[in-house]
């Protein structure tokens, strides 16, 4: 396996903002463009190859299924995109599908590396991934709610005039309609929020939690009404999971993983907390999670699974 691969299958918008991305970050030497429009493929690394005289060195190819047998991570992005006016579910039924041509591929082939589901909806599709590719699971994830995360990180820290990156907030469960800010367990560099909001002078706690988080589910959504896709808010999350993975950091992210029991969950995939290295998720990270959370997890389950029993049948 060569650490310093990077595969992408699908190369829309979301797939090719990724790819800058990853360009820049100068975690990959090689990386290769797999798309079912070669010429889309061919022209997105030609595109972003042409940046490399202000970058790291690296080779920027279109390529086949063959040109993943060595990657270090395989990342998947192909899929329809989310129109105005649709929810990430909305778009299962069609998704799955493409998965299910793509997985085979992934299958038959002895691959070594982490596959990485950054296709919407991505829980679901992380799920028939981990029954499809023939991998083990702590080898195949989805990005999940690390984007949601760093949204709610970025609101935070707009709403406290603080920086974002002292901000450790969380939102877990579906990457979708269904989560949840885990509020009972934010910190503001160790400080309870309520009492950080208090010392900068904001007092109506449980309105600004229902604002923001509202903000936080529906920013999607927005971006989609205004400029008709979202893509480099979830490129850089890519490029932060992909950084934990590559510098095995055991960094711990809120990526979509196999539930076990945990939190009374089974057979479903979401997102919880999970620490993150070269060989995928090492574990999972207990959170103390209030009553109301509790509930609204298990809906979440309940949501994602009557979804998975609609669209997939393994």
């Amino acid at each position: 396996m060569n650490v310093r691969k990077v595969a992408m299958i699908g190369c829309g918008f979301v797939g090719s903002a990724s790819c800058f991305a990853l360009m820049q970050s100068g975690l990959f030497s090689e990386m290769v463009l797999i798309d079912a429009n070669r010429e889309k493929a061919e022209g997105e690394a030609l595109d972003i190859s042409h940046g490399l005289p202000f970058a790291s060195p690296m080779q920027i190819y279109a390529g086949d299924y063959d040109d993943i047998i060595d990657a270090a991570i395989i990342i998947i992005s192909a899929g329809a995109g989310q129109k105005p006016g649709e929810t990430r579910l909305d778009l299962v039924k069609k998704n799955v599908g493409i998965f299910q041509s793509i997985l085979p591929e992934i299958a038959k082939r002895n691959v070594q590396g982490i596959l990485l589901v950054v296709a919407n909806p991505v829980d679901i599709l992380t799920y028939v991934a981990q029954k499809m590719s023939g991998l083990p699971e702590n080898r195949v994830f989805g990005s999940g709610t690390v984007l949601d995360t760093a949204r709610l990180q970025y609101m935070l820290g707009q709403h406290l005039a603080v920086d974002p990156r002292n901000v450790d907030a969380m939102i877990i469960g579906e990457h979708g309609d269904s989560e949840i800010a885990a509020w009972s367990c934010v910190r503001v560099s160790g400080v309870p929020l309520n009492d950080f909001c208090e010392m900068r002078g904001h007092f109506q706690h449980e309105q600004a939690m229902h604002e923001i988080a509202e903000n936080v589910k529906n920013s999607a959504y927005e971006i989609i009404e205004k400029k008709k896709a979202t893509y480099y808010g979830i490129a850089m999350s890519v490029k932060r999971i992909c950084e934990a993975i590559i510098r095995d950091e055991k960094s711990v992210l809120p990526v979509s993983s196999a539930m076990h029991g945990e939190y009374g969950l089974n057979d479903v995939t979401l997102s919880m907390p999970a620490i993150v290295g070269k060989d995928g998720i090492e574990t999972l990270v207990p959170m103390e999670l209030d009553e109301k959370e509790q509930t609204e997890l298990q809906h979440s389950s309940v949501v994602l699974k009557d979804v998975i029993k609609q669209a997939y049948q393994a």
